[in-house]
């Protein structure tokens, strides 16, 4: 290891709720939040003892949001580096004003803070909630969030100059939505892998609908017509990822779905991904796609409602009136939950969900 590795140097403008403190003060700062902080702050704490100690390499919980959660090492230096590319590819700068309201347990959320660091940016951090800034009347130069975070916010986003937005896709309605918007909005592409996100793509004022990698990235497809990501700063290896994307240029691609979750109803290769953007049109509540065995078609296309009070009349109706949704795309069922199951980042367990309708 360095004697002195550059992720031990933290910028001169770097402030955690207004108060700036170095490299050599984390450690009591960590300890603090740990023995008189609320929950979310713990993890806060924790992050900043594992940022000092003197291993050069950090365990991450990967969300477990596509398959079962594991326990990734990486590099501290690799997050130095995809911190450093994030500033130049959305123009942070120091002094800028942050605002951290993720979870700190999560890749996202600590990453925010070493952004915060490497860049000289003001953070500030808040409870994690559905709506952050409802009792926050601050501005901000630079905030992320969650789809479902973002719906929450609508009436708020005006505060925040650039906004990221990541950790589930974002459905076509809420697209609608910020097309107009006066902030600078990105969705983001990305995984625990690659250190949060290697590519974005502008959801506010959109010029066109391809993620752009960031600088130091690069891109591929490989015989499945899955992204290859080569980002030789945040990982040692190429990273072979489930996503079925277009492949514009080693720059720039389109996602289209997950291998892993393609449904195969009769022969009829279905892709749920594809199929929500779709139903988002009309289903207002959280939902998702799922195939189920089926004696007859070997999986049965059905349908998820976060709504105990949904009618499924009305939704089978609404669902048959989409113009551009195929016969095969229609659910066959509809189940109604009152509340999906999630992750500790606060996505959907799909698997964990799906075993309360069998």
């Amino acid at each position: 290891m360095k004697l002195n590795p550059s992720y031990h140097n933290v910028h001169s403008d770097f402030k955690l709720n207004g108060v700036h403190y170095n490299y050599n003060e984390f450690q009591e700062v960590g300890y603090d939040l740990i023995k008189e902080g609320k929950q979310f702050e713990i993890s806060i704490g924790n992050f900043l003892l594992e940022w000092v100690n003197d291993e050069p390499v950090l365990e991450v919980q990967t969300s477990g949001s596509t398959g079962e959660p594991k326990r990734i090492l990486l590099k501290k230096e690799h997050m130095l580096n995809s911190a450093v590319a994030t500033g130049a590819f959305f123009g942070l700068k120091n002094g800028d004003k942050a605002l951290l309201c993720l979870p700190c347990s999560g890749i996202a959320g600590k990453m925010m803070l070493v952004r915060a660091m490497v860049l000289g940016m003001n953070l500030n951090y808040v409870e994690p909630s559905s709506n952050p800034l409802y009792s926050d009347s601050n501005s901000y130069d630079f905030v992320a969030m969650t789809p479902f975070q973002v719906e929450k916010s609508l009436g708020q986003l005006s505060q925040i100059q650039t906004l990221i937005v990541g950790g589930a896709p974002v459905s076509v309605s809420l697209k609608e939505k910020l097309k107009n918007a006066s902030s600078i909005i990105f969705e983001t592409y990305g995984m625990t892998e690659t250190i949060t996100h290697i590519a974005a793509r502008r959801l506010s004022n959109p010029v066109e609908d391809a993620f752009q990698v960031l600088p130091g990235v690069s891109v591929s497809k490989d015989e499945r017509d899955c992204l290859v990501i080569e980002a030789p700063k945040i990982s040692d290896t190429k990273v072979v990822t489930n996503d079925i994307v277009e492949l514009i240029d080693e720059k720039a691609f389109k996602w289209l779905g997950r291998f892993d979750s393609i449904i195969n109803s009769g022969g009829i290769k279905l892709m749920p991904e594809k199929i929500e953007e779709k139903l988002s049109k009309v289903i207002h509540s959280r939902f998702f796609i799922a195939g189920i065995p089926d004696e007859a078609l070997g999986q049965k296309l059905v349908l998820l409602v976060e709504d105990l009070e949904a009618s499924i009349e009305v939704l089978m109706k609404r669902i048959k009136n989409i113009d551009d949704l195929d016969k095969y795309e229609a659910p066959k069922e509809i189940f109604l939950l009152e509340a999906f199951e999630e992750t500790k980042t606060g996505k959907i367990h799909r698997e964990k969900t799906l075993s309360q309708i069998r």
